[in-house]
């Protein structure tokens, strides 16, 4: 993921929260929960598409263009999350509660922040455990899409 899909996520994700509805809210919140009652260890895949969902969930609720971006998120974040494995669970969770708060209260910039540095600590959680592994790349395309090309002053190897 570069730093232009991360500025894309977190923008749709300020869109998004100006046009979230009850009904919108209530979803995101039923999945939020869902994702945590999982247990981490023993269904970590279960667990990280359950909190993977919440990109496609808020593309539902986002107009085209916002929502062509978290859709594509939903399945990166995905691959990103199993790579890191259960020790991002709780960060995960942490930054899912503090996204909905931001929505539910219509903070748009607060949810747009919020989505870019969760995005960042993924990514760099996923350095740190899976130094070797595969980078995810952009279905369709060769585009490598991690490590970024800057991490906010963090040093890229």
């Amino acid at each position: 993921m570069d730093e232009e899909l991360i500025q894309a996520q977190a923008m749709a994700a300020g869109i998004v929260c100006l046009r979230m509805t009850a009904q919108h809210l209530k979803t995101l919140h039923d999945s939020v929960d869902q994702a945590s009652r999982l247990p981490a260890r023993s269904q970590w895949d279960r667990k990280a598409a359950a909190h993977a969902e919440i990109f496609s969930l808020l593309a539902d609720a986002a107009d085209p263009v916002p929502s062509e971006v978290l859709h594509v998120a939903a399945g990166l974040m995905h691959d990103l999350m199993l790579a890191v494995g259960p020790a991002a669970g709780g960060m995960i969770a942490s930054s899912r509660r503090r996204l909905l708060a931001h929505m539910a209260a219509g903070h748009a910039d607060e949810a747009a922040l919020e989505m870019e540095n969760h995005l960042r600590g993924l990514h760099y959680m996923w350095r740190l455990a899976a130094p070797g592994s595969p980078r995810p790349v952009l279905p369709g395309h060769s585009i490598i899409l991690w490590p970024p090309k800057n991490m906010g002053g963090l040093p890229m190897t």
